[in-house]
């Protein structure tokens, strides 16, 4: 398994994957796959990786910002998925491993995700590589009619912003 710098030539296995994540109904609020376009203009532009085993695309990690204001510039927003077939091998691990390298090598002090309750996986997964319970967000979407709550984890540096 190796990780790469995603191209936009990977957005049709990456979007597949996405698919497939947004079908379970607990990783995401988007109910439809975007436009690259607009999937391209929603993320930083740094910070977007792939995991391949033989030149598949099985996994990805983005970030997104969190805000507009400067003072947030460091903040960075976790999306990470990996594909049906891949579950359970490791990858979002190594995935979100390397993308808090990348946020470093940006400067970004912190990043963060907001995980549904239901999807255990991602928990533990964020869990395993740093991440710190922040709070519960209640009742912040909906997702098909039904209100959701969202748990919020953040992962600070140790090297950028500590002082």
């Amino acid at each position: 398994m190796k990780i790469r710098k995603m191209t936009s030539k990977d957005w049709d296995a990456v979007s597949k994957i996405y698919s497939e994540g947004i079908a379970t109904g607990f990783a995401t609020f988007e109910t439809s796959i975007p436009t690259y376009d607009s999937w391209d203009a929603a993320h930083m532009k740094s910070c977007r990786l792939v995991a391949t085993e033989n030149e598949n695309i099985i996994g990805w990690a983005a970030l997104s910002p969190v805000s507009s204001r400067c003072v947030y510039g460091g903040i960075g927003e976790v999306s990470v998925y990996v594909g049906n077939q891949a579950r359970g091998k490791g990858v979002g691990k190594l995935l979100l491993q390397s993308l808090i390298k990348e946020s470093e090598a940006e400067g970004l002090w912190t990043i963060q995700s907001g995980i549904f309750p239901e999807n255990l996986g991602s928990i533990e997964l964020h869990k395993k590589v740093g991440f710190r319970y922040i709070g519960k967000r209640e009742r912040v979407g909906k997702l098909h009619g039904i209100w959701k709550d969202n748990l919020l984890f953040e992962r600070r540096s140790k090297t950028i912003g500590v002082s």
